[in-house]
Parts: structure tokens; C-alpha cells; sequence
């Protein structure tokens, strides 16, 4: 785990650099900072963790698809360049997070310059795959890589190029890497090959690749590409493809969106015929065009995913973990208080039958069977209740351990359940260890002021986005973006 100072350091830098670029998200991370301290102080977040060095704040692309799609094909044309490997079969079976760089010429990087980097995405990648396939975080070099490329359209963002797969066939491992690169990619671009037009020999890969789409908040940011369609040119139907490909994606539940149908130029089979030659080009250039301006303003759609990380991150706290957390400290509590009850009363019981035989209770006697072991100690009232207090103390606390293991999994379930995201289970266990008081209603460090902290937060998150709206939208057409103001 990094220490306080270094990732205090990263953030004080990260601050530096959107000072300059973007000052909505600069506040963004002020607004982060806010959230830390809150999580920090009921066990949500470890010290020295922050939730703005767990997204990537750099425009994230990423590029999708099947074996021989045209992916790579596609990347060396949009940077103009030759930085991935192309042909018919499986050239490459790693993920490629391809960045900007002055050098000269192409650089290629092992996995673990990804996975030990967090400025950029995968960062901690390898101990994800160790959770669905144990051993093989180790092989992170078998599994990613970097490369470093001097191409002008990649200044500012970030390209992702994933090996090509059918999900039936493929290890858990990559799968849990394309679930991690969607998750946080601003850009998906989907590829399909159009000289394959059946496509239910793909049902698995649409199934990985489109069915998650429709329960996604963020549906929007997939583009479907039917790519190499001039292989169709031969038979002129182009329409009965993409309507195959349509059908297929209707049935997985998606019935919205378009597919995108291109090729590329340099790759391209001859067309004979002008006039077809010319349809052809110019549905091509036209949606070449519209992916290309995606790619382009993929910045925009950046800010705005920040700003819905940061007001999901305060909605998880504040209407997700703390309801769970005060539920769970309310079972807890009512374990533990049932349970020293009962002990309580068996003490007193004890206590009472000891009282009793021993002659304090004139006109009383009573020998329990386990008196006569009593009797031959010379114990005192006080005596003999300090040691049972002592034991029924000892008791307690290991009626509290026993209630904690007994609920961490109900709050497991519970997060999982309501898509909250953080250490649930090891802040239930930091509200239960010995200094808490079991009579405790609200969980550590969530008070009015936590309160306000969060909903502050949350209405800052109102106000970055109409700031971004205010720079990129201007409905009416005025010098104010939204008319007269006042």
C-alpha cells in the first residue's frame, strides 16, 4: 500500500496538470479529497488511499472485438502508423494500452510497467486476475503491454487494443480484463468482421460483449463497427449484413443504437464497378468520420465520467454504506446485548446460589453440585463476583468477535446487492472492534458533519456539470450560453 505522503504527492500533481487542462476537474479532485476524509474516518478507505488515484484521469479509448475484425488495421490507420501487428489470424494475444510519446520511434513495454504505474489504467490489474485465476497475476507480462508511440492524435489520451476472443473459449483471467477495460474506458469501439455475416457462431463473444450493454448507466458509450464491409461488394449487400449482425444484437436485448460500417482504405479490396466504388466510399468516409469526431472529443466524455465517479462515489457513502453500516451495527448490537443478557443472567444466577449455600440468605440453604468444590476455596462474595465479572467481560468480547465474523458476510451481500462499491466488511469490522461501544447507533466518523461533507460533494457534482454544459452546449444561441442571466 502506498504511503500517505505518496499519494498526497500524486494528487498535488495531478493537480498541477489539470490546473492548466481542465479546472472543473481540478475541483473535482478537491471534491475527492472531501470524500477521503470522510471514508477515511469510518473505515471505508485505508489511510493513505485516496479515490481519486483509483480511476484513470486520463481519456480512455478502448477497442474491442473478435478475431481477425480488423482492430489493429483500424488503430494503425487512425495514428497513421504502423504500431500494431495486422493479419488474418491471431497475431497478438495481449492487451496493448498504447500512449503518446516524443521519441521518435515505437516503443514497446512489459505488462508490469502498466500494473506497477498508477497514472495509467489496469493499474493493480494483476491482483484482480489472482482473484478468478490464482497464480496468474504473476504473469502480468503474458497478459499486457505498453507501447509508446510519437503519433500527434494520441496527445492527451489513451488507447487500449484488446487481443481478439470468443468468450466460450477464452480464460476467465482476460475476460475479467475486458470487464475491468469497459468499466473504465469513456470509448468502447466493438468490432465485427463483415466478411463472417452469420453470426451465431459468435454467440458467446455478443453475449460477453453486447448483453451487459443494456443494464450499463452508461449504454452511450459503445459504438458497434461492422468493419471490412467491401468484402461485400462482390454480391452488392451490404444491407442483408448489418441486418444479420442487427438481428443477432436484438436478440442479446440491445434493439437501440446502429452499426457503424467501414473499411480501410489501405486494406481495402478493389472495387471495379465507379458508381458502387463511390457508395461504398462514401458511407465509409462518412462513418469513419463520425467514430473519428468520438475519438477526438473522447476528452469531453472524459470530464463528464470523472464528475459521475465522484457523485457515485458520494451517493455510495452516503446513501449506500452508511444505511448498510448503521443496519448492520443494529444487528450486531442486538446479538451482542441478547447474548450478555443471557450470560448476565447465568452469572447472576451463579451468584445467587453461591450467596445462598453459603449462608448469607437466613433461613436458606441450597448445595448445588457444584458447591461443595466451592466451599473448599476461601472465596468472598466480592471475591468470587470479580472473578465471575472477569469471565463474563472476557465472554462479552468474545460474543462481539463471534457476532462481527457472523454478519460480515450479510454485509458482503448486502453491498454487492446495492452496487456499492468499497470496504464494507472491513468498515463493519473497524465499527465492532473493542474501544467502539456496543451501544453505538451510527457508524464511526458518519455524523452531521460527515453528512455534510457528502452532500456538499453531491451538490458540487451538480455544478461541475453545469459548468462542462455551459463550455460545450449553447441552447439558445447567445453570448451566455443560457440567455440573459438575472
Amino acid at each position: 500500500m502506498p504511503s500517505e505522503e505518496v499519494v498526497s504527492q500524486r494528487l498535488i500533481n495531478l493537480e498541477r496538470h489539470l490546473e492548466q487542462e481542465n479546472p472543473v476537474l481540478l475541483s473535482a479532485v478537491q471534491s475527492f479529497r472531501e470524500l477521503d476524509k470522510v471514508a477515511h474516518a469510518m473505515g471505508l478507505l485505508p489511510t493513505g488511499e485516496s479515490y481519486a488515484t483509483q480511476i484513470p484521469w486520463w481519456p480512455l479509448i478502448s477497442v474491442l472485438g473478435t478475431f481477425s475484425s480488423g482492430k489493429s488495421t483500424f488503430i494503425n490507420h487512425y495514428l497513421g502508423q504502423k504500431v500494431q501487428r495486422t493479419g488474418n489470424q491471431a497475431v497478438d494475444d495481449r492487451f496493448t494500452v498504447i500512449c503518446y510519446s516524443r521519441a521518435a520511434t515505437t516503443q514497446a513495454l512489459p505488462g508490469v510497467a502498466l500494473d506497477a504505474d498508477p497514472r495509467f489504467p489496469l493499474y493493480r490489474i494483476s491482483s484482480s486476475i489472482n482473484q478468478v485465476a490464482s497464480g496468474e497475476g504473476a504473469r502480468i507480462d503474458a497478459y499486457l503491454q505498453l507501447k509508446a508511440c510519437p503519433s500527434e492524435v494520441l496527445r492527451g489520451k489513451i488507447l487500449i487494443d484488446s487481443p481478439g476472443f470468443d468468450a466460450d473459449k477464452q480464460r476467465t483471467a482476460t475476460l475479467r480484463i475486458v470487464d475491468h477495460i469497459i468499466d473504465l474506458s469513456d470509448l468502447v469501439l466493438v468490432f465485427f468482421d463483415a466478411r463472417h455475416p452469420e453470426p451465431g457462431a459468435m454467440r458467446d463473444t455478443l453475449h460477453h460483449l453486447v448483453g451487459k450493454t443494456i443494464h450499463r448507466a452508461d449504454p452511450g458509450k459503445f459504438m458497434f463497427i461492422l468493419n471490412q464491409i467491401d468484402m461485400t461488394a462482390r454480391e452488392d449487400n451490404p444491407e442483408d449484413v448489418v441486418a444479420a449482425w442487427q438481428r443477432a444484437l436484438g436478440e442479446e436485448g440491445l434493439t437501440a443504437g446502429r452499426f457503424y460500417t467501414i473499411y480501410c482504405p489501405e486494406a481495402a479490396s478493389p472495387i471495379e464497378e465507379p458508381a458502387l466504388r463511390r457508395r461504398y466510399e462514401s458511407k465509409r468516409d462518412t462513418d469513419l468520420a463520425e467514430i473519428h469526431g468520438r475519438m477526438h472529443s473522447v476528452e469531453v466524455e472524459r470530464a463528464y465520467r470523472i464528475v459521475g465517479a465522484l457523485d457515485k462515489t458520494a451517493n455510495d457513502i452516503g446513501e449506500g454504506a452508511a444505511p448498510i453500516l448503521t443496519q448492520a451495527l443494529s444487528r450486531w448490537r442486538r446479538r451482542v446485548l441478547t447474548a450478555d443478557a443471557i450470560l448476565l443472567a447465568i452469572v447472576g444466577v451463579m451468584f445467587l446460589f453461591w450467596s445462598i449455600g453459603a449462608g448469607h440468605w437466613q433461613g436458606l440453604t441450597y448445595d448445588p453440585p457444584w458447591y461443595t468444590v466451592l466451599e473448599q476455596v476461601s472465596w468472598g462474595p466480592k471475591a468470587l463476583f470479580g472473578i465471575l465479572a472477569g469471565l463474563a467481560l472476557a465472554a462479552h468480547f468474545g460474543i462481539r468477535r463471534l457476532a462481527t465474523k457472523g454478519l460480515v458476510d450479510w454485509v458482503r451481500l448486502r453491498a454487492a446487492a446495492s452496487n456499492v462499491e468499497g470496504n464494507l466488511a472491513g468498515a463493519f469490522a473497524y465499527n465492532t472492534t473493542p474501544w467502539r461501544t456496543v451501544l453505538a447507533a451510527t457508524p464511526a466518523g458518519w455524523g452531521p458533519e460527515a453528512r455534510r461533507r457528502v452532500e456538499q460533494v453531491l451538490q458540487n457534482c451538480d455544478a461541475y456539470v453545469q459548468t462542462l454544459n455551459d463550455r460545450f452546449t449553447n441552447p439558445s444561441g447567445s453570448e451566455s450560453p443560457f440567455g440573459p442571466q438575472g
